[in-house]
């Protein structure tokens, strides 16, 4: 439709230091690229790999607002949800090479689907070109109704659980997301043999957790808010760098000794790879500036969510780091996606 918006962690920046330099030639990027003026397009397009109404949606329409009268006259949201991803950046393979088209994805379609399908459908190298990050979503550990009152940290949860296998259930918006990589990485660093419960998204695990259905689950911050201000379920960490702005009396998984389980959902912009570089690069300082804008800013905030802008190059880093990360994550615990 129309629109007319400590160890872990330190090793984790000194690899993406490095990896702006090396990993720029990979996709055919340059650190010091010097971009040319942005012509004003006609229609821009922006695929949302997720379905209208969502979190990233969202993301999507507020930059199509930003976008339109500074990249395009006008710009529309075209949702292409399903197969992890899989569906959008097909489209987007087939889409004009003019600079017209963007993909909103996230961690997923670019880090973590190459290590979970046998059979992927595309390259994240040669079929998507980044061009600027757009958004990130903590993501948090929470338990609910079936939990005692008494478990009131991570610790006594952990204890909890290794006390009551029977009942050491944690539920995920799906196997091979991001919130059930973390869970795989933080009940693995605990010694402690866990019930994997994958759900649809991430609604209908918040409901399992409020019900008792499940212990406790790992979620965007932005779905598990809502309830914890009345009460209805207690979050015991985040899985930022630091606290969350929107938690700040919760600590961070680091602060709790897991300096490694630090993680967030991010949203980014793509183009085709047959897109040339003199188009990707004035039009990802476009967006820049667009995102840099307080009242996206805003406009994110009130979903949960940090504004965050790169450069391609930036972007590749990124990706590259996560990359690294979680794939040997998947590896370890045996995860595969169908």
């Amino acid at each position: 439709m129309p629109i007319d918006t400590h160890s872990g962690s330190q090793s984790r920046r000194d690899f993406l230091h490095h990896s702006v330099a090396v990993m720029a030639a990979a996709f055919g990027l340059s650190a010091v690229s010097q971009p040319r003026a942005q012509t004003m397009i006609e229609t821009l397009h922006i695929l949302s790999a997720s379905a209208a109404g969502s979190a990233p949606d969202s993301v999507a329409r507020r930059i199509a607002e930003q976008l339109t009268g500074r990249y395009a006259r006008s710009a529309f949201v075209d949702n292409r949800p399903g197969a992890a991803g899989r569906v959008a950046v097909n489209a987007l393979k087939l889409a004009p090479a003019d600079g017209s088209t963007l993909l909103l994805a996230g961690v997923g379609a670019t880090a973590l689907n190459p290590s979970l399908y046998a059979t992927l459908g595309y390259d994240p190298v040669a079929d998507l070109q980044p061009v600027s990050m757009a958004a990130e979503m903590p993501l948090a550990l929470a338990v609910g109704a079936a939990v005692p009152d008494s478990v009131g940290n991570l610790r006594e949860f952990i204890e909890w659980m290794r006390r009551n296998p029977k009942l050491a259930n944690v539920g995920s918006p799906g196997v091979g997301s991001l919130p059930h990589l973390l869970e795989a990485m933080l009940f693995r660093q605990a010694d402690l043999p866990w019930q994997h419960v994958g759900y649809p998204s991430g609604p209908p695990a918040a409901v399992g957790l409020l019900g008792g259905q499940i212990a406790a689950v790992i979620l965007p911050e932005a779905i598990l808010n809502p309830h914890r201000q009345v009460g209805k379920l207690r979050v015991l960490a985040t899985s930022g760098a630091q606290r969350s702005r929107f938690m700040p009396d919760v600590p961070n998984f680091a602060e709790l000794g897991f300096r490694e389980l630090v993680a967030t959902e991010w949203f980014a912009l793509f183009m085709s790879g047959r897109v040339s570089k003199a188009i990707i690069e004035p039009a990802s300082q476009t967006i820049r500036q667009a995102i840099a804008r307080p009242e996206l800013a805003g406009a994110f905030a009130a979903l949960g969510m940090v504004a965050v802008s790169s450069t391609p190059t930036e972007l590749v880093a990124r990706i590259t780091a996560d990359k690294r990360i979680w794939e040997a994550v998947i590896r370890v615990n045996g995860i595969r996606a169908e």
